[in-house]
């Protein structure tokens, strides 16, 4: 139970103050003292603490709130009421005082309600602290990684509203550059690789340079065995009838030559298609053939191309190493895809046969043109020879202007060029992309004069043969030549 000194209530205000009834309390303080100035009623929290209003502080006597922890000291906080003061005379009896408010310390103290606001005294509060300054204090640096300061879970700096965002350094060229070469270098390996394999699949293959007993051994160097048949396959009756090529079934020899590349330079060898030879016998096609002599595109037309490779073989002592055949149609195409083929004629040719009509001088041969050009023979009174002369001066000036800038470097050009000529060639098994690029190039070769075309050495261009009249070889002599071109030496003349 609480007790009140006389004089107070419950719900009284301060001492010193008036009192609910009117009656005012006489102020505390000994006798004779001048009298204090009344002490203004507080409000009370739900504790029965008083309170002091905005912007006042209740004036506390110096040396009058007892020290923490002290027996007379009061505590505050949640739940804890407000300590009855003791009765008079007792030993725990301190003068009363009024406590301010919870958060109103540090206010100066304010008059009571009923006097005039005295001068306002100096400031005995302590000063405020110092604004905390915005950077942290020196010191040891701590790790930006995770949970570090500057680290990506890590406490952030007051103000700080977002991630740290490191200043723009100046561009670094050298990197720009390098990824730069590298993403150009890959594009343009995926289209050489994609072209690649586009080209390749342009390419007819067939088992033609096949292994037998007495096969001549491999030399030093390249060689090609290039053949234009009589194919009319892909061509429409109108193109036959343009192209004067008749309607004959099957295939056969036009024209055959050797492209030998050695230590010896390049040499394009044409082998007349009615030379006089051995051919061996053959099981490998549909019908078993006996070997006899004939003549040598009787070889194509008894065996195919196999037949041919190893007659060519065993008449020449030469192995070869890639075969090439091109038809009629096959040929026309490649010629119109190329916008023409420049020859310079000596004297017109005129060829009822062949179709071919075509003044002296220098002109640009079409696809048509061009084929009538390398199969005229009956106009020319050495006939089959001097074709194949000629047949060696076109395929010189085709491959020169197949190889040339104007077309490799044009996709305009290039791409019809190549197309055509891949889907118009059949290839050994052995032979590509790089293989017929190979090719091209040595015969453009040809037409610069770093190589030389030759015919086989010839005995008799008309010899009477059990088969009819057939071009017979000097034995001696062509056998020098391809000792000669084995050996990695010129080709004599």
């Amino acid at each position: 139970m609480n007790s009140w000194p006389p004089g107070w209530a419950e719900d009284d205000g301060l001492r010193g103050g008036p009192r609910r009834d009117g009656r005012d309390t006489p102020p505390s303080g000994p006798a004779g003292t001048p009298e204090a100035e009344p002490t203004a009623v507080l409000p009370r929290d739900r504790y029965g603490r008083p309170i002091a209003p905005p912007g006042t502080l209740p004036d506390r006597p110096a040396g009058t709130i007892p020290a923490p922890g002290s027996p007379g000291a009061q505590q505050s906080g949640p739940g804890v009421p407000p300590r009855p003061a003791a009765a008079p005379g007792s030993p725990d009896a301190q003068p009363t005082q009024v406590m301010p408010g919870r958060g109103q310390s540090g206010y100066p103290p304010q008059p009571p309600l009923h006097q005039a606001a005295a001068p306002a005294a100096p400031a005995s509060d302590p000063v405020a602290p110092p604004p905390r300054p915005a950077t942290r204090p020196a010191g040891p640096d701590r790790p930006d990684g995770p949970g570090g300061p500057d680290g990506p879970g890590g406490p952030r700096r007051p103000g700080e509203g977002g991630p740290r965002r490191r200043a723009a350094g100046p561009p670094n060229w050298k990197k720009r550059i390098l990824i730069g070469v590298t993403v150009f270098l890959a594009v343009v390996l995926l289209f050489l690789t994609g072209t690649y394999f586009w080209l390749d699949s342009k390419i007819r293959h067939e088992d033609v340079l096949r292994n037998y007993e007495g096969r001549p051994a491999a030399t030093a160097g390249t060689t090609w065995l290039i053949v234009g048949s009589d194919s009319r396959e892909g061509l429409s009756k109108e193109e036959k009838k343009d192209l004067k090529t008749g309607n004959a079934a099957g295939k056969r020899t036009d024209s055959m030559m050797l492209l030998h590349k050695g230590e010896g330079g390049t040499t394009l060898i044409s082998l007349p298609r009615d030379s006089y030879v051995q051919i061996p016998a053959y099981d490998g096609g549909k019908t078993p053939v006996k070997a006899q002599k004939n003549k040598l595109n009787a070889a194509y037309a008894l065996g195919g191309a196999p037949l041919l490779a190893q007659t060519v073989e065993m008449a020449t002592g030469m192995r070869l190493d890639h075969y090439a055949e091109v038809g009629f149609g096959g040929f026309v195409g490649i010629v119109d895809s190329l916008d023409g083929v420049d020859m310079c004629l000596k004297t017109p040719i005129k060829d009822e046969k062949s179709g071919a009509d075509l003044p002296a001088g220098c002109q640009t041969l079409n696809g048509q043109q061009s084929l009538s050009f390398v199969r005229a023979r009956y106009f020319d009174p050495t006939s089959d020879l001097g074709r194949m002369q000629r047949q060696q001066q076109f395929l010189a000036a085709l491959a020169h202007k197949a190889k040339s800038p104007s077309v490799l470097l044009n996709p305009f050009k290039g791409f019809p060029m190549a197309d055509a000529s891949l889907g118009a060639v059949i290839v050994d098994d052995d032979s590509g992309i790089f293989d017929l690029y190979g090719l091209f190039k040595d015969m453009g070769s040809l037409s610069g004069g770093s190589g030389g075309t030759i015919t086989v050495p010839i005995k008799n261009p008309d010899f009477k043969s059990p088969v009819g009249s057939a071009v017979q070889w000097d034995d001696a002599k062509a056998k020098a030549l391809f000792d000669a071109l084995r050996a990695g030496q010129p080709a004599p003349r």
